[in-house]
């Protein structure tokens, strides 16, 4: 997989940082896989962008970053993680009661759709696109990607 260096945004995400979202989420543990892409390619975005679910192939126009203050970052900011999980909000968790969240977005996609961690099945989350448009209040509409995060960055190639 490729990335566009300079797009990394900084400074890269730490293990208290990755707790902090747990904590917040309520998530059961990030995955390693993706806390390891995390502190080497925070908010990247990748020239390897390409992935194919069935016959349908979809574009990552970048990966989500953490920081510790999003407010101060006008450029990034807008693609932190709690910015845009705040923004699609009940739209992406499908329990009205769920303390926290069960999908957690981490790329952008192209056309308004997203990435996700999905931990609707399991606490080991699989990767999964979600659909804006399809999606409504607690009625979120997904496609499972891969079992892994890893699986998912085998699967990016280049346009």
């Amino acid at each position: 997989m490729k990335i566009n260096e300079e797009s990394i945004v900084k400074p890269l995400p730490d293990d208290n940082l990755f707790m902090h979202y747990e904590k917040i989420y309520r998530l059961p543990l990030i995955p390693e896989d993706y806390k390891e892409f995390m502190k080497k390619y925070n908010g990247a975005t990748p020239i390897s962008n390409i992935f194919t679910v069935g016959n349908n192939d979809y574009v990552v126009e970048r990966f989500l970053c953490m920081l510790e203050d999003y407010s101060s970052d006008e450029k990034d900011g807008w693609y932190e993680i709690r910015v845009v999980f705040t923004q699609l909000d009940t739209r992406l968790i499908d329990d009205g009661d769920l303390v926290g969240t069960n999908m957690l977005p981490i790329a952008a996609l192209f056309a308004g759709n997203f990435l996700c961690l999905d931990y609707r099945k399991s606490q080991n989350p699989s990767v999964c696109v979600w659909f804006h448009e399809e999606s409504d209040d607690f009625k979120p509409y997904t496609k499972k990607v891969t079992d892994t995060f890893a699986q998912f960055l085998d699967l990016l190639k280049e346009n």
